[in-house]
């Protein structure tokens, strides 16, 4: 599968910004999807993921509460709703996959993925 991420930019803290990820190729419903960022100087951290058919997600404790993972199996996309963005948030997102069909309960290793896109840069300003 290849994936590719768009909708970044650059917006103000407490704003808002929607992330797309989408897939070629077929049986996207089958894999467990990520969202993986790597911020400035920084190693690529993971953000959020989601099950295969998006009954389970899992968050990192720093978006909890600000950023939604969700998906579309019909349209091939899983997207990223983030709001009350903040400038440590500013990151280069990347999404992820890997062949799966699992229950999400915890942060995923970026090792454990099969497929990465490219990512999408946003940035906050304070």
């Amino acid at each position: 599968v290849q994936l590719q991420a768009f909708g970044g930019g650059l917006v103000q803290a407490g704003g808002s910004l929607r992330l797309s990820c989408t897939a070629s190729g077929r049986a996207f419903s089958t894999y467990t999807l990520g969202w993986f960022r790597q911020a400035p100087g920084k190693e690529r951290e993971f953000v959020a993921a989601i099950s295969w058919g998006g009954g389970s997600t899992y968050y990192a404790d720093s978006v909890k509460g600000r950023l939604t993972v969700s998906r579309d199996n019909a349209k091939n996309t899983m997207y990223l709703q983030m709001n009350s963005l903040k400038p440590e948030d500013t990151a280069v997102y990347y999404c992820a996959a890997r062949l799966s069909m699992e229950v999400v309960r915890g942060p995923f290793a970026e090792n454990t993925m099969n497929y990465w896109g490219k990512g999408t840069e946003v940035t906050v300003s304070s």
